[in-house]
């Protein structure tokens, strides 16, 4: 399965209380934090929400 890297690139000061547990639950805590995921349905969908907070690439 493909993988993409995700990282935190804006803060979630001010964000909607979803959008913060869903940068949570990826791992995603601080601006700069990153992650190695496998690009299933349901990442899509949390890279989807984040899409202005994150920066996302394909892993190696």
């Amino acid at each position: 399965m493909e993988k993409v890297k995700i990282t935190l690139v804006k803060s979630t000061i001010g964000s909607k209380p979803n959008t913060k547990a869903n940068a949570e639950s990826l791992g995603l805590r601080k601006i700069g934090d990153s992650i190695v995921i496998a690009n299933d349905a349901a990442t899509a969908g949390k890279i989807k929400l984040l899409a202005h907070l994150v920066k996302v690439e394909a892993a190696d």
